[in-house]
């Protein structure tokens, strides 16, 4: 089953080692780049084995545009077919735990959908959702996951609380991605009353929490597909 952590409980952060990327010269006859492989392959947690993907990259030619004739555009596609290997993390805030939860299930049930083992998923609670940034980076500096889930609700109120918290929750969000180089996806509902709030958490509007796990997977194959391409193009 998924573990269950509290925010006390977290390992150092590693240490990112930076790596070079030689990019060679473009073949203008042929319209085609070639991409050498990493001098140094940074440590990053999208660097799996590629048994775990399918890349198959489609080249399409755009023709001739009214501005000049474009180069061939590579176009990479693939999906997973694996997902040992694949780590998520979940912050959940346990205020409005009457919605957070049943947004926290519904993205534990996608990941079990789409065969991620429980092994693979860490959910930490947290207090509230101003409190979710915060967490979110420490868990994605830390090298051990691929993709990290943020769920909260925040419900309006009779004082300008609602607007500090939703701001302060969307922007630390958006922050741990960009500090940590992980991508987090923002699974914090926002809504005017109560009601919202239930539909949104699995009511006729849907499981949010669901949707942010897909959002993640689907986020994570990609960034796979992207980074096996530039590692080793010899994968696809």
């Amino acid at each position: 089953m998924a573990s269950f952590v509290s925010t006390d409980c977290f390992l150092p952060a590693l240490k990112s080692q930076l790596g070079f990327l030689n990019h060679d010269a473009q073949d203008h006859s042929s319209g085609s780049i070639s991409v050498s492989r990493l001098h140094k392959a940074p440590k990053s947690p999208f660097l799996l084995s590629s048994r775990a993907l399918d890349v198959k990259p489609q080249v399409q030619s755009t023709g001739r545009s009214s501005f000049s004739q474009t180069a061939a555009v590579k176009h990479l596609t693939g999906s997973v077919t694996r997902t040992e290997g694949l780590r998520f993390a979940v912050v959940v805030a346990r205020f409005n735990e009457i919605i957070t939860r049943p947004l926290l299930e519904g993205a534990l049930g996608t990941f079990k959908n789409y065969s991620v083992q429980d092994e693979d998923i860490d959910v930490v609670w947290v207090p509230g959702c101003f409190e979710i940034g915060a967490v979110a980076t420490r868990l994605g500096k830390s090298g051990k996951y691929h993709a990290i889930i943020c769920i909260g609700a925040v419900i309006r109120g009779d004082t300008t609380h609602y607007d500090a918290v939703a701001n302060s929750a969307a922007s630390g969000v958006l922050s741990a991605g960009l500090n940590s180089g992980v991508p987090c996806i923002f699974g914090v509902l926002t809504c005017e009353d109560m009601d919202q709030a239930i539909n949104r958490a699995g009511g006729k509007s849907g499981n949010k929490g669901a949707e942010a796990a897909l959002t993640a997977y689907a986020l994570t194959w990609n960034l796979l597909c992207s980074e096996h391409y530039v590692v080793d193009p010899i994968l696809c």
